[in-house]
């Protein structure tokens, strides 16, 4: 029965880390910064503001985003926000 459950928690982890690799990431450059860890953030693709939210990692190890820095973002599929996940400059 132990063994079924490891079995199983291995596969979810598996499905859950080719689910990060998957998604779609996008440049764009830091308008404004708002409180909370906001961003008002203009994509590099399309020429529009979109509202973004550190990422939990980088909330971890203090990464300071500043207005006019270049970031990495991957976008939410349901809603209008996205997600910094890096800081390219």
């Amino acid at each position: 029965m132990l063994t079924r459950v490891r079995a199983s928690v291995t596969l979810i982890k598996l499905h859950m880390a080719e689910d990060i690799e998957t998604k779609e990431t996008v440049v764009g450059t830091v308008e404004e910064v708002l409180p909370n860890l906001l961003f008002r953030v203009r994509l590099e693709s399309q020429d529009e503001l979109i509202l973004a939210y550190l990422a939990g990692k980088m909330r971890l190890h203090h990464i300071r985003v500043l207005v006019g820095d270049q970031v990495e973002l991957v976008i939410d599929p349901y809603g209008g926000k996205a997600r910094v996940v890096r800081r390219l400059t």
